[in-house]
């Protein structure tokens, strides 16, 4: 039995929840570059944990709005491929068989939402939004957001400068990223949904990783958390390295996920 036939035989017997925690390397498809993968665009390579950060967003917000504005270029022009699409049949096929399945996502690109997930969580935030800088505006966290199409960037497109960063329609102050940056915390805005996550994580009867690095926390809260219950874990990973207490899937995610869903027995979409 090859690695992905073992992850469809063990979804068939599962009748618990199933967890799939999402990384960088499902979007690659799309056009999108990794973080610390091994492609050539891989954003790792520049120091995103100096620039992705609220110290520097205070010391220079129009250096943290060119860098993510040049960096968004690509996630908003983006598009959903094969393996975002294959999640979408693996939840409904979940959904038709009344197995609770949630999809927690590291990416900020939108894509399983625009794919059709509805069971998601976007855990480290949206490219799709903006908040106010301030904490308990109500454009700010803990709650607040705006859609970035709502917000004029192109003063600031046009003359990027301290003075015509974006401002909150609120209350006047800077907007920043809708996203969590290397010094905040996975709690700091309900959006996260990071309650959501640890209660996934202790829940989950089978966990599927595809396209992470296991470099960042919920990964390892997942992993941790099934490793200790003795769930089986799978992980769709082209490049992936072997890891006790997980079945390595060498593939790509776009041509592994959508023969696992084609290889599960009927139906795949909700009565």
């Amino acid at each position: 039995m090859t690695p992905l036939e073992h992850l469809a035989a063990a979804l068939r017997d599962t009748r618990g929840p199933v967890l799939v925690v999402t990384g960088a390397g499902i979007s690659l498809a799309s056009g999108i570059p990794t973080f610390r993968g091994t492609d050539p665009g891989a954003v790792w390579k520049r120091d995103v944990t100096e620039l992705g950060t609220v110290r520097y967003f205070n010391e220079e917000p129009e250096g943290s709005w060119s860098w993510y504005l040049s960096r968004f270029e690509k996630v908003l022009g983006a598009r959903p491929n094969a393996g975002h699409a294959a999640l979408v049949e693996l939840e409904r096929w979940c959904a038709a068989r009344k197995t609770p399945y949630l999809l927690v996502t590291q990416n900020i690109d939108g894509l399983h939402r625009e794919a059709g997930a509805t069971q998601l969580v976007e855990v480290h935030g949206s490219a799709r939004r903006v908040r106010c800088a301030t904490y308990g505006c109500r454009y700010g966290a803990p709650r607040g957001s705006l859609a970035r199409e709502a917000v004029d960037i192109g003063p600031f497109k046009a003359k990027p400068s301290r003075e015509t960063v974006p401002r909150c329609p609120a209350c006047g102050d800077f907007l920043r990223q809708h996203v969590l940056w290397f010094d905040e915390l996975y709690n700091g805005h309900q959006d996260y949904q990071w309650q959501r996550v640890l209660s996934a994580c202790e829940e989950a009867a089978l966990v599927l990783f595809v396209g992470t690095s296991f470099s960042v926390g919920v990964t390892d809260q997942v992993f941790s958390s099934a490793r200790e219950r003795g769930v089986p874990v799978f992980n769709v990973d082209p490049a992936g390295q072997p890891i006790e207490g997980m079945t390595l899937i060498r593939e790509a995610s776009e041509v592994a996920l959508p023969r696992l869903v084609k290889s599960l027995p009927p139906p795949l979409s909700p009565d």
